[in-house]
């Protein structure tokens, strides 16, 4: 890196000294020349004299060499010698004409000086910023871009600096930048974070407290704060300087915004490669597992068919073997269904179709599942077609009305509505149970999730999963709620679109 501000090579005192010196040493160097060279030439080399100071001492030791050339030059030079009396007045003229000039070489020199100076600091300025930039590109931890960050702040300010990554009331501080001569004033930092601009404490400068909180603006939003300590001799921070940290602390937030998607896109990748072998892992067991089941299945049913009948504790026994393997034989079901559904190779066979007809056949399917539960259905008279894939469909239904039996208690009423929003058709599935929590209701869709109270009851999670993919696969939206008067709701639509029109047959 540059240094961080081209350092004064004289103090103040020293340059005036220097000046007087320069002035004095011209003197000596002109007065053996007075016999030969002309008043008007002598007056040259102390033009000269000015101006080199002002190129090399700045301004005011430039002001003080013009006045003490013009005093020089009066007293040595000008007739009568070793005195500042004037026998001719003409010159006062060259003396104001001297002095003048002299002042604005000096200055014109100065400025130019001073302008190359801040030309230089700007360049090396520029330089350290585009170095901080591509080191930030390359940066692959939070650590690293705070370390670049504290090193360029060191280096070119002789300040310490310190990265805050603040989320809601959690602040994240890189341990490994955090020193004793820098401890931060929080809600000073949730103040720039929230405001969007610079926080400055004079107060605070010099205490081992950070005094300055830049916010870290990114594209999409104000990533942390840029905390900056100060040392207790420092002067107060020129703008240029603040306009330096305002580009670093740009710089700072487009590398934390890069490293936060490269989190998230490493997350996501790692999400889909699991959640891709979980589905396999399930397919595989669901096929392996569906044969076996199926026999099972069948042996039990051949247990009632055997002559002479079989004592009724065997008979029992054959039933509850019969019922355990029709409910793994649904479980397992329901897992390649879910691996199916999420590799996304289900085609929908959709046909124009009454919903009420897939409502029914799903209520005699589940049939002794709701023997304790009535199920009322209201539907709208003039509820349009529907154009879905009925088998699908039905599945969805059997979800939703198991578990709202499941739910509920023994003798409470299920009830089925629907009716039009819109371009949609929203169907509810609601019962007479607790309903569902306030939080996490979104969750409840996830594979392998069950609601509070399921302890006890027997699924594996994956019943409104299920139901999510085949309402999504339709182009619809499912949602959890309750209902006003108690109980769970369960609320999907389907598009309505166009259905087609029937013709009357003639007489």
């Amino acid at each position: 890196m540059l240094m961080h501000q081209l350092p004064e090579r004289f103090v103040s005192w020293q340059r005036i000294v220097l000046a007087v010196l320069a002035c004095a040493a011209t003197t000596l160097l002109a007065t053996p020349l007075l016999d030969y060279l002309a008043l008007a030439n002598i007056v040259m080399l102390f033009l000269l004299t000015v101006l080199l100071v002002a190129v090399s001492l700045g301004r005011s030791a430039a002001v003080l060499a013009a006045v003490l050339s013009v005093l020089l030059f009066d007293f040595f030079f000008v007739p009568p010698r070793f005195s500042l009396a004037v026998h001719d007045y003409q010159y006062l003229v060259t003396f104001a004409v001297m002095l003048a000039t002299a002042l604005i070489t000096g200055q014109l020199a100065a400025g130019l000086q001073q302008k190359a100076r801040e030309a230089r600091i700007r360049e090396q300025r520029t330089q350290a910023l585009y170095e901080v930039a591509r080191q930030l590109a390359g940066a692959l931890a939070l650590a690293q871009v705070s370390e670049i960050a504290r090193q360029f702040v060191r280096y070119q300010l002789d300040a310490e600096a310190l990265i805050l990554l603040l989320e809601g009331q959690q602040q994240t501080v890189d341990e490994k930048s955090a020193t004793p001569a820098l401890r931060i004033e929080t809600h000073l930092a949730y103040m720039a974070q929230e405001s969007g601009k610079p926080v400055r404490s004079a107060e605070l400068a010099g205490s081992g407290y950070a005094s300055l909180y830049l916010p870290l603006p990114a594209s999409m939003r104000i990533r942390g704060v840029l905390a900056l300590a100060f040392p207790a001799d420092a002067a107060d921070l020129p703008a240029e300087n603040l306009a330096l940290l305002e580009a670093l602390a740009s710089l700072i937030a487009i590398a934390v915004e890069r490293l936060h998607y490269v989190e998230v896109a490493q997350a996501t990748q790692l999400d889909m490669l699991s959640e891709r072998l979980r589905s396999s892992i399930l397919s595989a067991l669901s096929h392996d597992l569906r044969t076996p089941l199926t026999a099972l299945v069948g042996l039990a049913d051949s247990l009632f068919l055997i002559k002479p009948a079989l004592p009724p504790a065997a008979l029992e026994t054959a039933q509850a073997l019969h019922e355990q393997a029709e409910r793994l034989a649904s479980l397992v079901g329901n897992l390649l269904d879910m691996a199916r559904l999420n590799a996304g190779k289900v085609t929908l066979r959709r046909e124009w179709q009454p919903l009420e007809e897939v409502i029914g056949a799903s209520i005699k399917l589940l049939g002794g599942a709701l023997g304790a539960h009535p199920v009322r259905v209201a539907l709208p008279a003039d509820l349009p077609l529907l154009e879905f894939d009925a088998v699908l469909l039905e599945r969805v239904f059997c979800n939703l009305l198991e578990n709202a039996a499941k739910y509920s208690p023994d003798g409470s009423d299920i009830e089925i509505t629907a009716q039009q929003l819109g371009d949609f058709i929203e169907v509810c599935v609601c019962d007479h149970g607790q309903g569902f929590p306030a939080c996490g209701r979104d969750d409840l869709f996830d594979m392998f999730v069950r609601g509070q109270g399921a302890a006890g009851k027997p699924g594996t999670g994956l019943g409104l999963a299920i139901c999510r993919a085949i309402v999504e696969a339709h182009g619809g939206q499912i949602s959890a709620g309750n209902r006003p008067a108690g109980g769970a709701c369960l609320r999907f639509t389907l598009p309505r679109g166009l259905p087609p029109v029937l013709e009357e047959e003639s007489a």
